[in-house]
């Protein structure tokens, strides 16, 4: 991988995979203002609703067709929320999902168990994902079975099991016997059993040992191009994130703050939330690491249940501006060709015409630099 600036620090970070012919235009899944929000309810006898946690609010996103979208945004966000709204996991409570031209809220259940053979999930932790009490062989039949998939499915499971790296003989044992990063694959294996166009990857290696990590991201890649797979990945880690997507979009507290294509939004964030992430990212290089300048967020997360009035961002932001940012919630706008971010300041924080404050900037250490 080479190396190239970036506008948090100006610290280089290493690029992601090679640029791919895409058609922006051929949208797969295509997301209009999704909106998960679950009640609070409060009472003895009579219940009722007193509130909503807004855990996602407003979020529009498009997956072109053999593309890799990255999400990204920090614990709570919604993300995970967002991943399993698109596949009606849960259900949604505005908006639209759109898959290759199918408005999914329209479907009825046995509508949508159908559509599912098209989209699937890797779960975040493998162990959970798996039944203990099922051997692998009996996991990856089981969605050929629910699906009336014919044909010979011991011969399909070596398949699959050849296709993610495992040998047949994993077929006749249990979750409990493998590895992490052993288990994931077979989650991967059970995922493209149906031969789907889309997988929506929630944190597919965050469970992992490093030393693993990017042996699955290689996997999903060499998937992605042997059978035209479509992934949304949803992650918190931006160097996985870095490495697999094409385009990235960041979220924040139920909503998107930036967008863009991967190797452009590591080089010049413009969301004050994206250039905090990006400066929170450990650079392999001690020189660089001790002598870059770090931007630090105050606070905890707000309440979903209760957000900021004006940009949700405005409570940890180290450039707000009291008046508009307090009062105002910023459009995502495009800033520059597929460069898209919710900022009332964007331009005049890349310019360097509004400064952070000084105590969420930490700067290097020149003494041990």
């Amino acid at each position: 991988m080479t190396a190239q600036p970036s506008a948090a620090g100006a610290d280089p970070v290493p690029t992601g995979r090679d640029q791919r012919e895409i058609d922006p235009d051929d949208v797969l899944l295509s997301v209009r203002g999704l909106q998960v929000h679950f009640p609070i309810r409060r009472g003895i006898l009579v219940e009722r609703q007193v509130g909503a946690v807004k855990a996602v609010d407003g979020v529009d996103l498009a997956v072109p067709r053999g593309s890799t979208v990255g999400l990204v945004g920090e614990s709570g966000c919604g993300k995970t929320t967002f991943g399993r709204a698109v596949l009606r996991l849960v259900e949604p409570t505005g908006g639209t999902v759109t898959f290759d031209g199918t408005d999914l809220r329209e479907l009825d259940a046995e509508q949508m168990r159908r559509q599912r053979r098209q989209m699937q999930m890797v779960f975040q932790d493998p162990m959970a994902s798996l039944d203990p009490r099922q051997s692998v062989e009996s996991v990856l039949t089981e969605p050929l079975r629910a699906h009336d998939i014919g044909g010979d499915h011991r011969a399909r499971v070596r398949e699959l099991l050849d296709v993610v790296g495992l040998p047949a003989s994993a077929a006749s044992r249990y979750p409990h016997e493998f590895s992490g990063g052993q288990r994931q694959r077979v989650g991967i294996a059970r995922a493209i059993a149906l031969e789907p166009q889309l997988i929506v990857a929630d944190e597919p290696v965050s469970a992992l040992d490093v030393s693993i990590q990017a042996q699955v991201v290689n996997l999903l890649e060499q998937l992605q191009d042997r059978l035209g797979l479509t992934y949304l990945v949803i992650a918190h880690d931006l160097a996985v994130v870095r490495h697999i997507a094409d385009v990235v979009a960041v979220m924040y507290l139920g909503g998107l703050v930036e967008q863009a294509p991967s190797d452009e939004l590591y080089a010049t964030p413009l969301h004050p939330y994206t250039r905090a992430l990006m400066s929170a990212v450990p650079i392999p290089d001690p020189d660089v690491e001790e002598s870059r300048e770090r931007i630090l967020l105050t606070g905890d997360l707000p309440s979903p249940a209760a957000p900021p009035s004006g940009c949700r961002f405005h409570t940890r932001c180290p450039f707000r501006q009291e008046t508009r940012c307090d009062d105002e919630r910023p459009a995502l706008r495009e800033i520059r060709p597929g460069h898209t971010v919710a900022c009332h300041w964007a331009e005049d924080i890349e310019a360097g015409r509004i400064a952070p404050r000084e105590s969420a900037v930490v700067e290097p250490d020149v003494s041990t630099a």
